[in-house]
């Protein structure tokens, strides 16, 4: 029986990751499983803590380890702590020796995409037999390359045989917010029953949510949901970027709350995303995320697009009036 069907004792674990829900995923209580799928739960728990950012915990943890799937577990907690080029060599070598083993598929295939050999990562994953992590994140890596197409004709196929499991619920949402129209209201639905629900609400549902929101044009609702995200997790990079764009949206001007902000307490940039008023502060925002995660895409990108700008305007000179 597959441990993460309905039936499976592998179940609230696995949702649990997947729901966003990392601290409940590394609490949850493994001592009565079977022996088959003692690894499997430790490696969702030790992924969990990846996501929740200890990496140095979960490298001292398998460093001793052998078997394909705590290495592949390594090596992503290698590239999240900033270490590529040993997480890359890792995973080319369980590639080469492992490409048939599940985790190493999906963990091996993640480290690829992050370092942009998306084709290698597409590859790896097509080997998967049935592994609904393995669609998802096919799904994801499509989306990233503009390939809507075959994201819609993936979720499609993964929905005849595995019906209403969590991450085709999730892999069809986010299709749904690239696809648009009346596809947005049902990535809603989907993204709201998580976050609203005590027992599945997470930090990341209720950025899903919000971002929902935002493609339906409710951006009140949207900052709501941010802010609720916000309270559960102040120092979340995901948060702040859709803060950031939930402002730039708006078209809301948060200088007179920086300067609010940075004269009653000089550090609090540094403590997250700051909320006044009730108004999520952009320029907090954008200042917490350059410390807590300084490598973020969004940085990144908009650094990009910033030196291009410059590169641009050193073509053009300015004229003057006589």
């Amino acid at each position: 029986m597959d441990p993460f069907s309905a039936e499976g004792e592998l179940l609230n674990l696995h949702n649990a990751f997947h729901q966003g829900q990392y601290q409940i995923a590394v609490d949850f209580n493994t001592s009565s499983l079977s022996s088959s799928n003692t690894l499997p739960a430790r490696v969702l728990k030790l992924r969990a803590q990846i996501a929740l950012g200890h990496y140095e915990d979960v490298l001292a943890d398998v460093q001793s380890e052998s078997t394909p799937e705590l290495a592949a577990v390594g090596a992503l907690a290698e590239l999240r702590a900033g270490n590529e080029a040993s997480a890359v060599k890792t995973v080319d070598s369980l590639v080469d020796s492992e490409g048939e083993n599940g985790t190493v598929q999906i963990l091996g295939a993640t480290v690829l995409q992050a370092v942009g050999r998306s084709e290698e990562a597409l590859t790896l994953l097509g080997q998967h037999q049935g592994n609904l992590e393995a669609v998802a994140l096919i799904v994801q890596i499509q989306l990233q390359q503009n390939r809507t197409d075959l994201a819609v004709k993936e979720v499609a196929t993964a929905r005849k045989w595995a019906q209403d499991s969590l991450l085709v619920n999730l892999a069809e949402s986010w299709v749904g917010l690239r696809v648009g129209g009346e596809k947005y209201q049902q990535a809603f639905y989907v993204f709201e029953e998580l976050a609203q629900a005590v027992s599945t609400s997470s930090s990341q549902s209720l950025v899903s949510q919000a971002v929902a929101e935002i493609h339906l044009g409710r951006l009140e609702e949207a900052e709501a949901a941010l802010q609720q995200a916000l309270t559960k997790d102040p120092e979340n990079a995901e948060i702040i970027v859709n803060s950031i764009v939930l402002n730039v949206i708006a078209g809301k001007d948060a200088s007179e709350y920086t300067r609010y902000v940075f004269h009653t307490d000089p550090k609090a940039a540094t403590l997250g995303c700051v909320t006044l008023h009730g108004k999520i502060n952009l320029l907090i925002c954008n200042s917490s995320l350059s410390k807590i995660e300084p490598d973020h895409a969004f940085l990144t990108d908009l650094q990009e697009k910033s030196d291009m700008f410059d590169k641009a305007a050193t073509k053009f000179s300015a004229k003057v009036a006589a």
